[in-house]
Parts: structure tokens; sequence; C-alpha cells
């Protein structure tokens, strides 16, 4: 079917002149993620771990016995994703549109709509991004795999260190404050303090939390002004957008990986006229990246659900 497709069109009135859209989610979860860039294929994530290496003291060379240094890896393989896009412009002529189209046959929308499908298209792709790097399926088309995705999540079984939420979900606004404290107790005595510990909620769980310290009466919470800073026991708070109800992570974003070519491969957003290529009268979007998550050391992080 060529697209768009223009429901209830008319021509009474005045165009309003600008376009709206549904909201979509913000990929902010990359805030809270260690970039790796100019992936082509795939990278290996390297972990070093060395036991025993300090003892007492010789004259000699003397290397403990009990002494071991291992390298351990872990592979990011960033699936490679595209947004292909067929715009009719001759759909486009029972809408206000027409009326900013270029004049002649087959004349191109304005410069305005085309600005929004752009803008518009990368808005999706940002949306698509931060719903996989949570709870994305790579046997899906356009997905790659999450990390709290379904059977398959990177945080599943020995993924990460499993705590059972207590009260169990689903979560609230009496039950919030009692397990971000169980979340906090189980992190390692090394692991904590660390500058880059968050705790990962999803926009709803972040809104109960918000809620909870409110009734308690933290600090600013009651207006969030500017100088108010989400953290729990000393631990910062991120709230990402993608992430599921009922679930908490605790980790370092020097443990959490976002792996791609370029992050600005998602943003080249190529608007094409066909006319002059094949003597269509369409309008291609044309859009190729690549994205995929991985983790560091499993053993620190927690995941509660």
């Amino acid at each position: 079917m060529p697209l768009p497709s223009v429901t209830q069109p008319n021509f009474n009135g005045k165009s309003a002149g600008f376009y709206i859209s549904a909201a979509l989610q913000q990929v902010n979860s990359l805030e809270y993620f260690t970039m790796m860039e100019n992936v082509k294929y795939k990278s290996n994530i390297t972990r070093i771990e060395g036991t025993s290496m300090v003892h007492d003291a010789t004259c000699d060379f003397t290397e403990n016995a009990g002494t071991t240094l291992a390298l351990t890896e872990k592979t990011i393989e960033p699936k490679l994703v595209q947004v292909n896009l067929d715009i009719c412009k001759q759909n486009l002529l029972s809408s206000w549109e027409a009326l900013e189209m270029q004049a002649g046959a087959g004349g191109n929308p304005s410069a305005k709509f085309e600005d929004y499908v752009i803008s518009y298209i990368g808005e999706i792709i940002a949306s698509n991004t931060e719903k996989c790097i949570w709870t994305g399926d790579t046997t899906n088309s356009g997905e790659f795999t999450g990390m709290i995705t379904g059977a398959v999540g990177l945080l599943l079984g020995a993924g990460a260190t499993q705590v059972a939420l207590n009260p169990a979900a689903p979560l609230t606004n009496g039950t919030i404050i009692d397990n971000l404290q169980l979340g906090v107790e189980s992190i390692p005595d090394a692991l904590y303090g660390k500058e880059d510990l968050y705790i990962y909620l999803s926009p709803t769980s972040y809104n109960m939390y918000i809620s909870a310290v409110s009734t308690l009466g933290y600090v600013n919470a009651y207006n969030m002004n500017g100088d108010y800073k989400p953290l729990f026991q000393g631990v910062k708070v991120a709230m990402c957008n993608g992430m599921g109800n009922d679930e908490i992570v605790i980790a370092q974003k020097s443990n959490m990986f976002f792996g791609t070519d370029l992050l600005s491969d998602a943003t080249r957003i190529q608007l094409l006229d066909m006319s002059a290529l094949d003597g269509s009268d369409n309008l291609r979007v044309v859009c190729r990246y690549s994205a995929a998550v991985q983790t560091g050391v499993s053993a620190d992080i927690i995941r509660m659900s």
C-alpha cells in the first residue's frame, strides 16, 4: 500500500502549519552505558582477574605459588538494522500538504514536511533502540537482544546475581522502598561506593520511588527543584525508559556496554527523490545502523525480579 495513508482528508478552514505525532520513548539509557564505537562486526570485552599476588618479600624474585592471572572475554556483536520507507507524493495531494508542494507534476513536498519526516523517523529509531536495550529479541526483525528480555536476556540466570523482590512483584508505592533497601544490601562491599554505580528503574518504578521518598519527606523531593539528585542510600538512581516494570538492576556504568559502528549512523537519515532515478513518484527514506548490548563482570550486576 502506498504511503502515507491520509485519514479524513479535507480542505475546510486552513492548515495549522505544523505536524504532530504520538509521543515516543527517548533513548536515555545510553547515558548510563559505556559506549563502544567503531565495532564493524564483533569486539571482545576482556576481563583480567588476578588472585594472591601480594605476599611476603624476599631477596629473590619469588612468584607466590598461589598467584593466578586469568583473561576471559565476552563478545559484543552489533546487529545491522535499517529503515526503508517509500512515500508516494501523489498520496499527499489529498491533504493540505498539496498547497505546500512545489509546482509541477511530481513536485516535492515542502521542506518543512521533509524535515519533520526525518525528525520523526529519528525518534522512531531512538524509541526502538531504547526498547531493545532492555527487552529486545534478536530473533525479531529490527531488534537486538536486550538485558532483561523474556527467556534470553543477558541478565537472566548466571548473567547477574539474582535477588527476588520481597515483597514480591508487582512493585507498588508501598513496597518500592523495601525492595530498594534489599537491593542495596545485596551490593558487594567492593562495589558499594563506586562513582558510576547506578540503580536502574523503569519510569513507573522511578515514579514510585519519587512518590515514596516524597511521602517520607526526603530532602527536597516535594518540589523536585534543580538541586535534587536521585539517590537511594548513597547510590544514584537512573530512570531508563525502555525497562520493564517490576525489575530493578544495580550495576556500574562501566560494566554495561552498548556497541555500534558509529553513533551518528542512527541519525544519518536520507530522503531520496526517486523521480530522476527510476521515474517513480516516490520519496525514499533510508537509514542503516547497528546496535547491541553486553555486560562485563556478571557477578557485579544485581537483577531483582
